[in-house]
C-alpha cells in the first residue's frame, strides 16, 4: 500500500485536516508526525503556497519533499503585494530592484530550466511582466533586452564565475 501524496500547503501551517488529512487517514502512518515535518520544513516560506509531496511505507514511515513556491508568490512575498494587476501591461502594481529579481532567481533556480542566475533572473521578469510589476522603475517585458546587452552584468553574474 506505498504511495505518493501531492499537495499545496501554506508554509507552517499544514494541520491534519483537508487538504491533508483526508488523504494521509487511510495509510499507516501517523497524521500529526507528518504535519509536525511538514511544518518544521515550510517554516521558512511563511504564508505562501508550498508544494509538498509526502512518500509512505506499509511499515508507517515516510518520507517529506518540499518543493519551491511558485515564481508569482515568491515575488508577491519579496516586494509584499496581494494579488496582480488585471492589466498587466498597464496597471503596475509594484517595482522590483534587480537586487531582488537576482533573489528570487536564485531561490527559483533548482525548479527552472535555466542554466544560471542570468537566465533565471529573464525568467522572473517574465512572471513579473505577467504579474503587473516593473523591474527597476522600467516595464518588465523590455527586462531581457536590457539583461541581453549586459546592462545588469555586475548584478546577475555568478558568484562561480566571480
Amino acid at each position: 500500500m506505498a504511495g505518493t501524496i501531492e499537495v499545496l500547503i501554506p508554509g507552517g501551517e499544514a494541520n491534519p485536516g483537508p487538504p491533508l488529512g483526508p488523504e494521509l487517514g487511510p495509510t499507516p502512518v501517523d497524521v500529526q508526525a507528518v504535519v509536525s515535518d511538514i511544518n518544521d520544513q515550510t517554516a521558512a516560506f511563511d504564508g505562501m503556497e508550498v508544494p509538498v509531496t509526502v512518500e509512505y511505507e506499509d511499515d508507517g514511515s515516510f518520507s517529506i519533499e518540499v518543493g519551491v513556491p511558485p515564481t508569482a508568490e515568491l515575488i508577491k512575498d519579496e516586494v509584499g503585494f496581494e494579488t496582480g494587476s488585471g492589466e498587466p501591461q498597464t496597471d503596475f502594481v509594484a517595482d522590483m530592484s534587480v537586487e531582488q529579481v537576482k533573489k528570487v532567481a536564485e531561490q527559483k533556480l533548482s525548479d527552472l530550466l535555466a542554466y544560471d542566475v542570468k537566465a533565471a533572473a529573464k525568467e522572473v521578469g517574465g512572471t513579473c511582466a505577467s504579474l503587473g510589476v516593473t523591474i527597476d522603475g522600467e516595464d518588465a517585458r523590455t527586462f531581457d533586452d536590457r539583461v541581453d546587452a549586459g546592462e545588469y552584468d555586475d548584478v546577475l553574474a555568478d558568484e562561480a564565475a566571480a
